[in-house]
C-alpha cells in the first residue's frame, strides 16, 4: 500500500516535532544544565574574590569586626541567594550567612575539602542535605593563607532554572510548531493540490476525455508538468482523430477495389459477363490489383519510418542519372498523355551524398505525381542547381495547381485535394507523405509553390557530394 504524498508531509510535521521534543528535552536540558553550572561556577568565584579582597582580607587585618563582616555577607547572600561562610585556616567556620549558632570545623566532615577550588554535588551530612555545589577561594593577607571564603548553592536550584529556561524553549518550540504547520499546509497547497489536479487530468485524458480543462496557476514546474500533459493531450486527441481518419481512408481504399475485383470475379464465374468480355474484365481486375499492391507498398514504407526502421544506406552518387533513369520508367504514360518531360541540369554530373533507393524513390512520387495533375501536351521540368554545397532538385509541372487552402495539408497521409480524388483513382494519397519522411530522414527540406491552373513546383534539397577519383 502506497502513501499519499499529504500522508507523507503529515508524517514529516510529526517526525520533526517529535525529533526536536526530545532532542530539547533531553541533550537540550542537559546541556542547559552544565552551562547554568558553569556560569554559576564563575559567577560566585568572582563573587568570592571579590568578598576576599574587599571584606574577608579587612577582617584579617583587624580592620573590620566580626559582627560588620557578617552583616555585609548576609546582605550579598540575599542578592546571590548562595550560603557564604567564613572559614579560618584549620576549617573552623566563623561566620555562617545562614546560620549563626554554626560552630563546626568542616575539616571533621572532610579534611580535603578546602584544597579544591569548585566541588560539585557535595553532600555533608546536617549541613548539606541535598547535593550542593560549593566554591572556595583562599583568603590571604601578607602573603599567608588566613582563612577561606566558601560559596554555596543547592544544585537544584541550577536544575530548577534550567527547567524554567527548557519550559521557555518548549512554549517557544510550541508556537515554531504553529508556525511549522502552516508551512507545511503551504507546501501542502503547492504541491499536493496541482499534483492532484494533473493526475485527475492523466485519469480523464486516459478515458479519451481530452476535452477535461486542467489549470494549474502557479508559474513554476509544476505549470511546465500541466502544459506538457495538456500538450500531450492535445497530441493523443489529434493522433486518436488520425487513427479514426486512417481506419477511415484505409477501409475505403481496400474496400472499393476488393468490391470491383469481388464483383467482377463473380460475374465471370456465374456467366454474368460472357468470355468475350472477360479479358476487359480482367484488365480492371489487375489495374485494381496493382492499386493494392501499390497501397499495401506505401503503407509498409510508412510503418518503416514511424518506427525508425528504415536505416539509410548513405552513398555518392550522380543525381543527374538517377533523373534520367527516372523518368525513362514513364516513358509509357508520357506517349499515352502527349506529356514531354525537359531535363535541365546545371552540370553535366552533380554528385549528391544520399540514400541512392530512396532518392530515387522520392523522384518517382514527384514525377509520378507531376504527371498525374498535367494537361495533355504540356511539359514537366525536372532541374538540378548547385548551391552552398547543396544540390537543388525541381520538378515543375504547368497543370492544374493545387489550391491554396490545400498547400499545408498535401503531406498528411491519405490527403487528395478533391481534384485529385476526380482525376486519380488509382493514387493513394501516400505518396508526399513517403517523400517528407524521408527527405526528413535526410535531414533535409522539400517546398512547394503552386497556383491554381498554372502549375505546381517541389523543390528538395541534398547534400552535395564528391566524385571518388
Amino acid at each position: 500500500m502506497h502513501m499519499r504524498l499529504s500522508a507523507k508531509l503529515t508524517l514529516c510535521f510529526f517526525i520533526i516535532m517529535a525529533a526536536m521534543f526530545t532532542l530539547l528535552n533531553t541533550y537540550g536540558v542537559h546541556k542547559m544544565k552544565h552551562n547554568l553550572l558553569e556560569d554559576k561556577k564563575l559567577l560566585l568565584y568572582k563573587e568570592a574574590s571579590l568578598l576576599s579582597k574587599e571584606y574577608v582580607t579587612a577582617f584579617y587585618n583587624n580592620e573590620k569586626p566580626l559582627f560588620t563582616l557578617s552583616s555585609q555577607l548576609k546582605t550579598i547572600d540575599t542578592f546571590l541567594d548562595a550560603r557564604i561562610w567564613v572559614v579560618n585556616y584549620d576549617g573552623e567556620i566563623i561566620t555562617d550567612t545562614r546560620d549563626s549558632s554554626t560552630n563546626l570545623n568542616i575539616n571533621d566532615y572532610d579534611r580535603t575539602f578546602l584544597d579544591y577550588t569548585f566541588l560539585e554535588n557535595t553532600v555533608i551530612p546536617d549541613i548539606f542535605c541535598t547535593p550542593t555545589l560549593c566554591v572556595i577561594k583562599s583568603v590571604n593577607a601578607n602573603y599567608e593563607t588566613k582563612g577561606y571564603i566558601v560559596i554555596s548553592t543547592p544544585i537544584k536550584s541550577i536544575e530548577k532554572d534550567s527547567v524554567h529556561y527548557i519550559d521557555i524553549a518548549n512554549i517557544s518550540l510550541l508556537f515554531f510548531s504553529v508556525l511549522l504547520a502552516g508551512i507545511f499546509f503551504v507546501i501542502h497547497l503547492i504541491t499536493v493540490r496541482p499534483m492532484k489536479k494533473i493526475i485527475e487530468a492523466a485519469r480523464q485524458y486516459s478515458g479519451a476525455n481530452y476535452e477535461y480543462p486542467l489549470v494549474i496557476k502557479s508559474k513554476d514546474e509544476y505549470k511546465d508538468l500541466a502544459d506538457a500533459v495538456t500538450f500531450m493531450a492535445g497530441e493523443l486527441n489529434s493522433l486518436d482523430d488520425y487513427q479514426k481518419k486512417f481506419v477511415a481512408n484505409i477501409s475505403h481504399d481496400f474496400r472499393s477495389p476488393l468490391t470491383s475485383i469481388k464483383g467482377f470475379t463473380e460475374a465471370m464465374l456465374d456467366g454474368t459477363i460472357p468470355v468475350e468480355m472477360q479479358e476487359k474484365y480482367l484488365n480492371i481486375i489487375l489495374f485494381e490489383t496493382e492499386r493494392l499492391s501499390k497501397l499495401t507498398s506505401s503503407l509498409l514504407a510508412l510503418n518503416s519510418f514511424d518506427h525508425n526502421g528504415t536505416i539509410l544506406d548513405i552513398t555518392t552518387f550522380d543525381i543527374n542519372h538517377i533523373i534520367k533513369k527516372t523518368a525513362e520508367s514513364f516513358e509509357t504514360v508520357c506517349l499515352d498523355k502527349k506529356i514531354t518531360i525537359s531535363l535541365v541540369f546545371s552540370n553535366k554530373e552533380t554528385y549528391v551524398q544520399a540514400d541512392m533507393g530512396k532518392i530515387q524513390q522520392v523522384l518517382y512520387n514527384l514525377i509520378d505525381n507531376a504527371i498525374k495533375f498535367s494537361h495533355s501536351n504540356s511539359t514537366i521540368k525536372v532541374s538540378t542547381d548547385e548551391k552552398n554545397e547543396k544540390v537543388f532538385v525541381s520538378v515543375k509541372d504547368y497543370g492544374i495547381g493545387i489550391p491554396k487552402e490545400s498547400l499545408k495539408k498535401i503531406w498528411e497521409r491519405f490527403y487528395k485535394t478533391d481534384a485529385s480524388r476526380g482525376k486519380d483513382k488509382k493514387g493513394t494519397g501516400l505518396g508526399l507523405s513517403i517523400t517528407k519522411e524521408i527527405l526528413t530522414a535526410h535531414n533535409e527540406n522539400i517546398n512547394v509553390i503552386s497556383t491554381e491552373g498554372v502549375g505546381t513546383e517541389f523543390t528538395f534539397t541534398l547534400m552535395q557530394g564528391h566524385k571518388s577519383n
